[in-house]
């Protein structure tokens, strides 16, 4: 590994240092969240089925994105931690085997995909038509699961050494590349041939096979930091261990958001297909405007591995306090953004009156608590990098599914539809609270 790369968050002012790594980290985030949009924006065009096929697999396909996330961050705050302490060597080890553990989650997870579309969807409320259009899209998009889970985890231990710039760019360039293949494939243009939503899927696959090919290159070329040797079994069991202690939790934690989006997913579907096309319009612009945050959080895991690993918990603290007045900044602009917005913003998607309906009502009440739900974001980000997994894991457990799901159901009783978002919002408020209390307890007060 160059010697450049070699503990480089551990000096240097905090707040220029965290806008420069997370401002290329956003671009390549943003990147990611438009390529799921393009992917939204043109099947709605195939029609209001279609669209709605979409919002059923958004909590599958977020679960195995989840897992892959669980495991590089694991990777990531492992490796971030050894490279504080000076252990190259090490972290070589670590590296490499960190994508070896994506092999058997990526058998795993496509097998059982496969084998459980009809029942799963039909779990979540759909069928008919419907169910036949999650099938096209479904079939093909578990076969791409290795392009998901292996460049999640070599991303991610590319930022472990502070390039933050790399991954960015791979993520956009995959991006730019599926909005390309996109409307080709959906709609048959020049000598393609119209696949509709296969077609959606097809693209997908192979724009996610280029990004893993990409970190690939980047880990063995530029990090030189693979090794080619076959690893012994003890030292692949203790590297996974390691990895899998703040990987698990981590992993179940992101596990927690798309099960229970299913769930409330489920709870929207009795409003109707227009209802469920409409929720998952919304999330995925929410997604959009959560991605500065989120690009923050996952800069804030190596960041706050290699400080603890150099002894420089005060460079934590300010981070944190940084991070936080942030967090609440964008959570305003973007309720102010989506408050003067959110109708032209859903009528891009479909111009039917009740999806559109369902997206504005969704942004003006749920927008609202987007600050609090940052500071969730940056609290799990720290604990995670001060490998604190069970306590991050704690919070989203507890903003899920002690909080937003059950709400979502009363306030589906009380107030129909809109009741199921004010949950949503009620939720993150908590949340956000509750963790704050949980980063006091466990990062300002304690000394470990």
């Amino acid at each position: 590994m160059p010697a450049a790369r070699r503990a480089k968050l551990t000096s240097g002012k905090i707040l220029p240092q965290l806008i420069r790594l997370t401002i290329p980290m956003m671009a390549g985030m943003v990147g990611m969240v438009v390529f799921n949009l393009v992917d939204t924006f043109y099947i709605g065009q195939l029609g209001a089925e279609q669209l709605a096929a979409m919002g059923y697999t958004f909590p599958v396909v977020m679960f195995i994105t989840s897992i892959s996330i669980g495991l590089g961050m694991g990777a990531s705050a492992v490796i971030s931690n050894e490279i504080g302490k000076g252990s190259i060597e090490k972290v070589r080890h670590l590296a490499t085997n960190s994508l070896l553990l994506g092999l058997p989650v990526v058998a795993l997870f496509a097998l059982a995909g496969l084998l459980t579309i009809d029942p799963l969807f039909r779990l979540l409320g759909a069928d008919g038509v419907t169910l036949s259009y999650i099938k096209q899209y479904m079939e093909i998009w578990y076969l791409g699961v290795p392009f998901v889970v292996i460049p999640m985890i070599g991303n991610n231990i590319i930022r472990a050494t502070g390039d933050m710039k790399t991954p960015g760019l791979i993520m956009l360039s995959i991006a730019v590349l599926n909005c390309i293949l996109d409307p080709l494939l959906i709609f048959g243009i020049g000598p393609f041939p119209r696949m509709g939503i296969a077609g959606g899927a097809i693209a997908t696959l192979f724009t996610r096979a280029v990004g893993m090919s990409l970190a690939f290159t980047v880990l063995v070329k530029k990090e030189k930091i693979i090794r080619f040797v076959v690893p012994k079994a003890r030292e692949l069991i203790e590297s996974w261990k390691k990895i899998l202690f703040i990987g698990i939790p981590a992993g179940l934690a992101k596990l927690i958001i798309p099960l229970s989006m299913g769930m409330v997913t489920r709870i929207v579907s009795e409003y109707g297909n227009n209802a469920v096309a409409g929720f998952g319009v919304a999330t995925r612009l929410e997604a959009l405007a959560m991605m500065l945050l989120m690009a923050l959080s996952t800069v804030l895991v190596p960041f706050t591995g290699q400080n603890i690993g150099a002894g420089r918990r005060d460079r934590v603290l300010k981070a944190l306090k940084v991070s936080y007045i942030f967090s609440l900044v964008w959570g305003g602009i973007m309720f102010v953004l989506f408050l003067l917005t959110g109708k032209f913003m859903a009528g891009l998607f479909n111009e039917s009156p009740d999806i559109v309906s369902t997206v504005v009502v969704y942004l003006n009440i749920v927008s609202i608590s987007y600050g609090f739900q940052g500071i969730l974001i940056v609290s799990s980000a720290v604990l995670n990098g001060k490998r604190k997994p069970i306590h991050s894991a704690f919070l989203s457990l507890s903003r899920m599914f002690v909080l937003y799901v059950p709400l979502a159901v009363i306030g589906s009783k009380l107030f129909a539809l809109k009741g199921i978002f004010i949950g949503a919002s009620i939720a993150n408020f908590a949340a956000g609270v509750l963790s704050l209390y949980i980063v006091y307890r466990q990062v300002v007060r304690s000394q470990d």
